[in-house]
C-alpha cells in the first residue's frame, strides 16, 4: 500500500467503490480534519473525512458518538466505511444547507430553524446519561483560562500568572455546583455552521449534526448556550430568550436555575473561545479568527451581568482588555509569531 497521505486516501476510496469519484474539498480549517465531497458519474455523493493520526486526530470518538446519536433518532451522517488506523471515514452526504446559510438566504426561516435545533436538544437530553467523560469544573476551568494563556499575552504582550491563578480558583468555585447535573450528552460545538437543515425529514431528524467528535457528558445548558451565543453570527436577545424559554418549558426545568447555569457555562465557553481564537491566529496563522473575537467578548460581557457571576466578573474585566480595533490589530500583527 502507498504511504503518502493522498495515496492512502485514494487506496481507501478504491477499496470501497469510490476510487473514480470526483473530489472537491468542502471544509477544513480550525482542526487538522479535512472533508471532501465525492461525486460518482451516477450522481451519487458521499463525504470523505480525512483525519491524520500523526497530527493528533482520531476518528474513533466520531464513530462512537455517531452511533449514539443515530440510535437516539438524530441525523448524524451514516458511516459507510471506516479505516480508523489511517484516519479515514466515508460518510453519508447530508448536503450543504447549513443553518447559517439557510437563515442568511431566507431570514423568515430563522425562528423555525432555531426551534428545530432546540427541539433536537430536548430530544437528545431525554435519553439516558451517556458513558462519556464528564465535562465538569475540573475540566472546564483550565479551558476557560486559555483566555489568560493566549488572548492576554497576544493583546498586551505580557502574561499575568497571579491573575490567572485567581481566576481559576474563582471559576472552579463557580462551576463546581453544576457538576452533579452533568448528565446529558453535550456536543460542545452546537451552532449554526455545524447544523444542516434537512426539510425532507421529519421532526428532530430535520436537524443534521456535524462536528460532534468531542462530545462529553455535561450540563444540559451547555449546548443551549452554544447555539444561542454563537461566535459566528448574531442572535437577537429576544430570539435567544424565546429559545431558552422553549427549552425550559419543554423539559420542565426550573427557569431561574437554568438561567444561572446558562450564564456560568456561557462565561466558561466564551472564555475558552477567546483563548482558542487568539491561539489560532497567533500560532496557526489564521487571523480571520480575530474578527470574531469582539462578538465573543460581547457574549462574555452579557454573561457577567448575571448575579451569579458578580464575584467572578472582576477576575475577567480587571485583567483582560476589551478587544478594541487597536487590540484586534495588535493580535493580527502577531499572527503566526507565537509557538505552542
Amino acid at each position: 500500500m502507498s504511504d503518502t497521505r493522498a495515496d492512502l486516501a485514494t487506496d481507501f476510496l478504491a477499496q470501497h467503490g469510490w476510487g473514480a469519484a470526483a473530489r472537491v474539498t468542502i471544509a477544513g480549517d480550525a482542526s487538522n480534519r479535512r472533508y471532501d465531497r465525492l461525486r460518482q458519474d451516477t450522481g451519487h455523493t458521499a463525504v470523505l473525512m480525512d483525519a491524520p493520526p500523526d497530527k493528533g486526530e482520531d476518528v474513533r470518538p466520531f464513530v462512537r458518538i455517531t452511533q449514539e446519536l443515530r440510535e437516539r433518532g438524530l441525523s448524524a451522517p451514516a458511516i459507510l466505511a471506516a479505516d480508523a488506523a489511517h484516519g479515514f471515514l466515508l460518510l453519508e452526504d447530508l448536503g450543504d444547507n447549513l443553518f447559517a446559510k439557510v437563515m442568511r438566504d431566507d431570514p423568515s426561516l430563522e425562528t423555525p430553524l432555531y426551534q428545530a435545533a432546540i427541539d433536537a436538544l430536548v430530544h437528545l437530553h431525554e435519553g439516558p446519561a451517556p458513558d462519556l467523560l464528564p465535562y465538569d469544573a475540573e475540566v472546564m476551568t483550565p479551558l476557560a483560562a486559555l483566555a489568560f494563556d493566549w488572548y492576554l499575552p497576544g493583546a498586551t504582550g505580557a502574561q499575568d500568572p497571579s491573575a490567572k491563578a485567581a481566576f481559576e480558583a474563582a471559576c472552579h468555585a463557580a462551576l463546581f455546583p453544576l457538576d452533579d447535573a452533568a448528565d446529558v450528552l453535550i456536543q460542545r460545538d452546537y451552532h449554526a455552521e455545524n447544523l444542516l437543515w434537512l426539510p425532507d425529514r421529519d421532526g428532530v431528524a430535520r436537524v443534521g449534526l456535524l462536528d460532534y467528535q468531542d462530545a462529553m457528558r455535561g450540563h444540559r445548558a451547555y449546548d443551549v448556550v452554544s447555539i444561542l451565543q454563537d461566535a459566528r453570527r448574531d442572535v437577537a436577545p429576544a430570539m435567544a430568550q424565546s429559545m431558552m424559554d422553549r427549552y425550559v418549558t419543554k423539559t420542565r426545568r426550573d427557569a431561574d436555575a437554568f438561567s444561572t447555569a446558562c450564564a456560568l457555562l456561557g462565561m466558561q465557553r466564551n472564555m475558552r473561545i477567546l483563548g482558542v481564537f487568539a491561539r489560532l491566529s497567533l500560532t496557526y496563522g489564521k487571523p480571520h479568527y480575530v474578527d470574531l473575537i469582539p462578538r465573543v467578548w460581547g457574549h462574555l460581557m452579557t454573561t457577567l451581568k448575571h448575579p451569579a457571576l458578580a464575584a467572578l466578573a472582576p477576575h475577567i474585566t480587571d485583567h483582560l482588555p476589551e478587544p478594541t480595533p487597536l487590540v484586534c490589530a495588535t493580535l493580527k500583527d502577531k499572527c503566526g509569531s507565537m509557538p505552542l
